[in-house]
């Protein structure tokens, strides 16, 4: 792989998750301490969930596998809570495990970016591995925005004063 084509997709990795970071901060912003453990149904999980969840799967694909640290995640128990911590050391937890993934990130060298190992039973390179995180961030952020909206009647201004219309 390229070098400049790597640090660009480094690069990129990085800002759309800033992009979650920024939006999942101004869902959570909006809910009242009780919404954060509330549950739209049984076979739904709370933001609390989700924010646990977020932090055991980034820790284990971008810390964990490409970092090469040891994977102490324990899956469940994400999906088990049914209370715990207030949503800001949720938030605070959540963007200490980003800090860290982008740090990995940013130090995996090309080699790093291509080597294959398993995760979860997936056989992924450095970049799938990256692709993933980027996305299920981004998929899981936006089930909380949803949830947000839904609880608080509200839109959340994501790109509020930015014309989206502009070709």
């Amino acid at each position: 792989m390229d070098t400049l084509l790597a640090t660009e997709f480094i690069s990129q990795a990085c800002y759309r998750m800033d992009e979650s970071t920024r939006m999942l901060r101004t869902a959570l912003a909006e809910l009242d301490e009780a919404d954060v453990w509330k549950r739209p149904n049984t076979a739904s999980n709370s933001v609390g969930n989700l924010i646990l969840h977020l932090c055991g799967n980034i820790r284990q694909y971008a810390i964990s596998a490409l970092g090469g640290t040891e994977d102490l995640r324990e899956r469940d128990a994400e999906f088990a809570a049914r209370n715990g911590a207030d949503k800001a050391v949720l938030l605070e937890k959540l963007l200490a495990t980003v800090d860290e993934a982008q740090a990995t990130i940013r130090n995996a060298d090309t080699d790093n970016l291509m080597r294959v190992r398993s995760v979860q039973g997936f056989r992924l390179s450095g970049l799938g591995i990256v692709l993933h995180v980027v996305e299920h961030y981004s998929y899981h952020t936006g089930q909380i925005a949803f949830w947000t909206k839904l609880l608080k009647d509200k839109d959340l201004g994501f790109y509020a004063g930015i014309d989206l219309t502009v070709r």
